[in-house]
């Protein structure tokens, strides 16, 4: 299976765009809900205006046919045949517009004025429907004997042939028990709705356009902006990477010329002595001079000195206690030996760890303190130094104080050479996650090296009560 491992810049891309895509997704969403929703109110408003319109315009048609008429039918009985025939002549040649003119039924469905459609006068309608199975004459009948009403159904236009959607209007005659009507087609409402229906998709259509040209234009703003912060942080990166490489150099550079010297000045001197010393024992014995033996036992004492030496330069390349006994006891070695060699007053410290450090931990503490001692001996001119080492709830502390002059800061931020041991501390120790204080004034310094509960193990053998054997740094 192939995995897929996205670099600093992509997943910078990702965490910024996400959350863009999801907004602009839920605002488009959101906007056409709510363009649709105003959309259909207004095409629902406008229709009905529309509709209203149309009805008025139906009633007032057959109000002007009712005052055609109603001399006639107010005077004729209802078996008044002279009277009917007089109505139903008015009615036929009552034309309008193109398509409007007045039909007549009589409640029984039979047809009596259709000037339209003459091919409908005379026949029985009863059960007609549209196509759509709506039911036409006899609803008309049903309203005309209510009084009044307004039905809609399909209907072939007279001018064009075709079939549209027609809204009628038609009242009773009831002591003729004839049904009298009108109506209007209202395909142009229906062509005006569609336009509107239309205009809105066009319109929500555009603003889709407009929201995804802004998204591009975002994304591609935030991708720019990602690719210059990505190559603006490797830059940097690279810089630092750098300066940090060439500060390790300086330092192996400077722990060889420490050696070298080290060697030179101490060893190499020792051994020259140790070289002399037997040449001139050689001499004597050669010649049976008592003061052989001395010169040898001269001799056999630069050669422990010289060992002593390579015992110490070793130590301090790596000290076979730390591995072996822990950090406590290594750190009290170093303080030790530091105190011997030059004279300062030492004081060192610890409890008892509890749970053990880790390599890593253990490592860093040890050259941290052989770097703060070192700083002492070199810069501080202090008499007295006090060491302490100690494990608790938060995980590891060592504490290094001493009574010196304390430490230029200015100098050593202006001159990086200077300040190359305390980078060197702070380095170790943030590569644990831990912090590193130091605290300077004119009577002294404290450095103080904190390292995190997580570089510390669980005793061995056991889970860590309180009965178990306590295991040292």
């Amino acid at each position: 299976m192939i995995r897929l491992q996205m670099n600093y810049g992509q997943k910078l891309f990702l965490t910024a765009t996400l959350p863009l895509v999801l907004a602009v997704v839920t605002i488009s969403v959101l906007v056409t809900l709510q363009s649709r929703q105003m959309a259909e109110q207004e095409i629902h408003t406008l229709e009905e205006k529309l509709i209203a319109a149309k009805r008025d315009e139906l009633k007032n048609y057959l109000s002007l046919a009712r005052t055609a008429i109603i001399n006639i039918y107010g005077r004729a009985a209802p078996d008044d045949e002279e009277a009917k025939l007089a109505v139903t002549q008015i009615l036929a040649g009552m034309l309008y517009g193109q398509d409007g003119y007045f039909f007549v039924y009589d409640y029984d469905g039979n047809n009596l004025v259709s000037p339209r459609y003459t091919q409908l006068i005379g026949r029985n309608w009863t059960g007609m429907e549209d196509p759509n199975g709506t039911p036409i004459t006899d609803e008309l009948i049903r309203i005309a004997r209510t009084g009044s009403g307004y039905h809609g159904y399909e209907w072939t236009k007279p001018s064009t042939g075709e079939r549209a959607q027609m809204v009628t209007y038609v009242i009773g005659l009831q002591d003729w028990r004839w049904v009298i009507g009108t109506g209007v087609f209202i395909d142009d409402v229906i062509a005006a709705v569609s336009s509107a229906r239309a205009t809105v998709e066009s319109r929500i259509q555009r603003t889709f356009l407009y929201i995804g040209g802004l998204t591009m234009a975002a994304l591609l703003l935030v991708f720019t902006s990602g690719m210059f912060i990505n190559l603006r942080e490797r830059r940097a990166a690279d810089a630092k990477l750098k300066k940090l490489t060439q500060r390790v150099f300086d330092a192996q550079e400077e722990e060889r010329s420490r050696v070298a010297r080290e060697l030179h000045d101490g060893i190499s001197q020792i051994l020259v002595g140790v070289r002399y010393a037997l040449d001139s024992a050689r001499r004597r014995f050669a010649s049976d001079d008592a003061r052989a033996g001395e010169t040898l036992d001269r001799g056999i004492a630069h050669l422990s000195g010289a060992i002593h030496e390579v015992r110490r330069i070793s130590r301090d390349l790596r000290p076979g206690v730390l591995d072996d006994l822990g950090l406590g006891p290594a750190l009290k070695s170093l303080v030790e030996d530091f105190g011997h060699r030059t004279g300062i007053k030492t004081e060192f410290s610890t409890v008892p760890f509890r749970n053990r450090l880790d390599d890593d931990a253990k490592t860093a503490l040890y050259r941290v303190a052989q770097e703060a001692l070192t700083n002492i001996e070199r810069h501080a001119g202090a008499s007295r130094i006090s060491v302490d080492i100690r494990g608790h709830k938060n995980g590891a502390t060592l504490r290094i104080s001493d009574n010196g002059r304390g430490l230029d800061q200015d100098r050593a931020a202006a001159s990086p050479s200077s300040g190359l041991g305390l980078r060197n501390m702070q380095e170790r120790i943030e590569q644990l996650a831990g912090t590193l204080r130091i605290l300077s004034s004119r009577s002294g310094t404290v450095i103080e090296a904190n390292v995190p509960l997580t570089h510390i193990l669980q005793p061995e053998g056991g889970t860590g009560s309180p009965k178990q054997t306590k295991a040292s740094a």
